[in-house]
């Protein structure tokens, strides 16, 4: 059809140029001929390019299309006006900040600072305020066929307690979307992914339906990579904010193949002269979203509350498979190592040497000692060393010790040298005469016990 335009118009102008010259006409009809085909290229080229524009459309300043619905959030200090917002017929569904965090305390009654005291009831009552705010707009919003939702600013702990916060606070209807709101990955100001998963698990189970995920691209795209990670937050319709004109190149198309909603305009980009979108009715403040669908098929699958099919990795093995190992890591052996127990038998054989080693050291101790220390503690060597004070000092080796520890106590000695003895016998002697002779006030003790 192109070709035959492009010769309708050719043969228009070669016949008001061309005179009776055959070589002059044969020459403007060569021209014509390139003409055309570099025409014909163009032409070709610019509907491919324009054949691809169409297949990203949703990712390409779909705001621009007057066929698509428009969705508004805000919060509590925003201030619009909903019967001038309805008038713009692509305007569909209004999302309302609920609960932030967890719920403020009730009891300020409790606290003994004063002053603690007064900021505890300001808390509160800014807390009571935003909640009746919210109950009336959406009140409105819904006369004024809106559909509304609500969304939980989500922070750090207790996921558990603040879904179960969000729930009090909000009381979603069965046909009111829901929205768990991580700003960004940073644990230490907002929920942490997995207690998002805890957080969206407690909100299945208390409402039987899903919320949406909102949150920015680098967020988006770390869930997407880790989905195995996190099979729940990875499977939720994303409400995706990025405020720029194309988002193709930053999607994960890998894990979510196109958006609930994009978040495409907010106080970030819009200024006083110049703005995205701005809807009657609202002050450069609020957020302005996109959804790739009519209004009438964003009411139809409004709230969104279902789950994205699952796409697994490009690199995740299947069953039976094995994975290739990289080039870079040493992958250890599956077999079992071979243990040589042969060495076990050589343990009796070790301690005997080392016993002997040690007999060897005590005696080698003994024979080098110089002189007898001149202060002994009588009652703690009575038993090793009996004998008269003129007499000649016996020469210390491990059977001499042996042989004093052994003698025979008399009555008169410390009872504590009877237990000495039986102590020295459970060392020296056999196995099978040991007899420990513990002392009277220790026996007594035993009996007792």
């Amino acid at each position: 059809m192109v070709y035959c335009f492009l010769t309708i118009v050719n043969d228009a102008v070669l016949s008001g140029f061309c005179d009776n010259s055959t070589t002059r006409c044969e020459g403007n009809q060569h021209l014509t001929i390139r003409t055309q085909v570099f025409a014909f290229a163009a032409i070709v080229t610019a509907l491919l390019s324009s054949a691809s524009s169409r297949a990203d459309s949703q990712f390409q300043t779909p705001w621009s299309n007057q066929d698509r619905a428009i969705v508004l959030d805000g919060y509590e200090h925003n201030s619009f006006d909903l019967p001038e917002i309805v008038k713009d017929p692509r305007v569909a569904a209004f999302i309302h900040k609920g609960s932030d965090g967890m719920p403020a305390n009730y009891h300020c009654s409790r606290i003994a600072d004063v002053k603690d005291q007064e900021i505890c009831r300001r808390i509160w009552r800014n807390y009571a305020v935003s909640r009746e705010l919210y109950h009336t707009r959406r009140a409105l919003a819904k006369a004024l066929g809106l559909k509304w939702g609500s969304y939980h600013l989500a922070r750090p702990g207790n996921p558990i307690e603040q879904a179960n916060h969000f729930i009090d606070y909000a009381e979603p209807a069965s046909d009111e979307l829901m929205a768990i709101d991580i700003e960004d990955n940073d644990p230490a100001k907002f929920m942490s992914l997995q207690d998002g998963q805890i957080f969206v698990e407690q909100i299945k189970l208390r409402t039987g339906r899903y919320p949406v995920l909102y949150t920015n691209g680098t967020t988006a795209k770390y869930i997407a990579d880790h989905r195995l990670e996190y099979p729940v937050l990875s499977r939720l319709q994303l409400w995706y904010a990025r405020y720029e004109t194309d988002i193709a190149p930053h999607f994960p198309k890998g894990n979510w193949q196109d958006y609930a909603l994009w978040q495409f305009t907010s106080q970030n980009n819009c200024t006083k002269t110049r703005c995205p979108y701005r809807p009657a009715g609202t002050n450069r403040d609020i957020d302005v979203n996109i959804a790739d669908m009519s209004v009438a098929q964003l009411k139809q699958a409004w709230p969104f509350d279902n789950l994205v099919p699952a796409i697994l990795p490009d690199d995740m093995p299947m069953p039976g498979e094995r994975p290739t190992a990289p080039d870079d890591i040493l992958m250890a052996s599956m077999e079992p190592p071979l243990l040589d127990y042969r060495a076990l038998l050589q343990i009796p054989q070790m301690l005997a040497s080392a016993t002997a080693r040690l007999f060897a050291d005590g005696q080698d101790y003994f024979d080098h000692m110089s002189e007898t220390p001149e202060t002994i503690d009588t009652m703690l060597t009575a038993s090793v060393t009996n004998s008269p004070p003129s007499q000649k000092p016996l020469k210390l080796t491990v059977d001499t010790v042996r042989a004093s520890l052994q003698k025979p106590v008399e009555k008169s000695d410390h009872p504590d040298s009877r237990l000495v003895a039986s102590m020295v016998g459970f060392c020296f002697d056999e196995i099978g005469s040991i007899h420990v002779d513990w002392p009277d006030y220790m026996q007594t003790t035993l009996a007792r016990n």
